[in-house]
């Protein structure tokens, strides 16, 4: 019993530490010492021409996250395609379903725009 808790207690400890000396780390790194050059807005080498700050519409992001999303739910498929002569008839419905879901979720995406790009 107590060498589960022990487990659990280690692990709890590496995380504190990794996290407490990420954020210590980066405060001894620190620049001390402003400059205007330090201050400037950087943009890839080009120094920037009118505003800086330019509102995007959230459609842009929305779009980027559902891409993000069935892209990762994609990679499902494969492993699934890979080993579909072995697993049955129990894995094809479960995938039918999966599949069923990716679908709810594409057609409310459609119906609320989220796919209208302009």
């Amino acid at each position: 019993m107590l060498s589960d808790w022990g487990a659990v207690f280690i692990f709890f400890a590496v995380a504190v530490v990794f996290g407490a000396g990420g954020i210590i780390t980066a405060f001894l790194i620190a620049p001390r010492r402003t400059t205007a050059q330090k201050q400037t807005t950087y943009e890839c080498g080009v120094d920037t021409i009118g505003p800086t700050w330019v509102q995007f519409r959230t459609s842009y992001f929305m779009y980027a996250l559902l891409f993000v999303i069935f892209d990762v739910e994609t990679i499902y498929l494969y492993p699934w395609a890979v080993k579909f002569q072995s697993l049955g008839l129990f894995a094809f419905i479960e995938m039918i379903i999966f599949l069923f879901i990716l679908i709810v979720g594409l057609w409310y995406a459609w119906k609320e725009g989220a796919l209208e790009w302009m």
